[in-house]
């Protein structure tokens, strides 16, 4: 299929031999705990892939990293979902370094990452029923020269890979209420432990088990204080961040998707009507998505580029769904029978509604924004 062999041209421009490699291993074997995706990425350099050349990456654009995205997941669902966390943390940290707050700590951190080829995983607050996506599971207390930290953070991708963790941490402030503070530390730091936690074998290679934190000190060189306007929009360190995030946890999907549309197209069973309609719900998913890489290119950080970026999100959440059933009925009940990748694909690509914010947790603030208001992400 054309538009994915694209993707995977420009997968093996910046990852050179890594679907080679991948194309070598069962996707099921790719799927399970203890696979080789992880190991194939780092080696290929995936690590530094989105940071900028400034900082010793790659420097892959936005749109090039939603056709990496694509190319990998349409192979290893579970790689491009764990390497999204990997981008959406060091994209947050380049983001910071950018900025002027900035404490010079970040270049230092990116080439080390970059150069090292370290995974960064990310233990914000996903995963929660009934608990907001800014409501951090991790609490943290002063001490001097920076923070005891306590609390869990399940799931947790690339928990058993991970070199540094990202997460959000909610620190009592002295007149009352608390605040949210991002940190970033070694996963070898004392206090830091991995616990089996995912019960699934849809994407169980992304290792998206608990991390528990227990009395870890994290050094005030390695915290970054968190904004929240009067009308309670986010600053532009986290809008930045969760337009990456949603992008390429979006792309992932799209990549999955795009292996059950390929394997429809090369069925040789579909007329020029079907394959179009396949096509057009695929490559619109692609087009919004796009249009989220060219907002982060812009420099685009605020309110409202956060408001497009969750709409262009839903919509492709809905064109994969759509395209990825459409794929199914059309390659019919026997390919679904005998190939457990179709099977297996179709599973993964529905998981695409569960990462936050859900669309039913944001109706209300999504209709808020388009009548004037600002968007309120919880």
């Amino acid at each position: 299929m054309r538009t994915l062999d694209a993707a995977r041209a420009v997968c093996e421009r910046y990852l050179p031999g890594l679907l080679g490699k991948l194309a070598n291993v069962p996707m099921l074997e790719l799927e399970q705990p203890g696979n080789t995706g992880l190991e194939l990425f780092r080696a290929a350099g995936g690590s530094a892939l989105v940071i900028p050349k400034t900082y010793a990456g790659a420097g892959a654009s936005p749109l090039e990293a939603i056709q990496i995205t694509r190319a990998i997941a349409a192979a290893s669902p579970s790689l491009a979902v764990a390497s999204t966390m990997h981008h959406f943390s060091v994209a947050t940290i380049f983001t910071l370094a950018e900025s002027l707050r900035s404490s010079g700590v970040e270049w230092a951190l990116l080439e080390g990452i970059a150069t090292q080829n370290l995974l960064v995983s990310s233990g914000f607050a996903e995963g929660n029923p009934g608990q907001g996506i800014l409501s951090p599971t991790v609490g943290g207390v002063r001490t001097e020269g920076g923070l005891i930290v306590n609390g869990s953070k399940r799931p947790c991708s690339m928990s058993r890979s991970m070199d540094l963790l990202s997460a959000s941490i909610s620190v009592p402030k002295e007149g009352g209420g608390s605040e949210t503070v991002l940190m970033l530390i070694p996963a070898e730091t004392p206090g830091v432990t991995v616990h089996p936690f995912w019960g699934s074998n849809v994407l169980a290679g992304a290792e998206s088990d608990e991390v528990r934190l227990t009395d870890v000190f994290v050094d005030d060189r390695l915290l970054v204080p968190t904004d929240i306007g009067e009308q309670g929009e986010l600053d532009e360190l986290q809008t930045v961040g969760f337009m990456w995030f949603e992008m390429l946890i979006t792309s992932s999907y799209l990549g999955m998707a795009s292996a059950l549309v390929e394997r429809a197209f090369a069925s040789g069973k579909l007329g020029a009507e079907r394959l179009a309609d396949l096509g057009v719900r695929l490559e619109t998913a692609t087009l919004l998505l796009e249009g989220i890489g060219r907002q982060l290119m812009a420099k685009e950080g605020d309110n409202e580029a956060l408001t497009k970026a969750m709409i262009a999100r839903y919509g492709a959440q809905e064109a994969i769904v759509d395209a990825a059933q459409m794929a199914v009925e059309a390659l019919g009940g026997m390919a679904f029978i005998s190939s457990p990748e179709v099977a297996y694909l179709a599973a993964a690509c529905h998981c695409v509604s569960f990462h936050p914010p859900s669309r039913s947790s944001t109706n209300q603030a999504l209709a808020a924004n388009l009548a004037g208001g600002v968007l309120r992400i919880k």
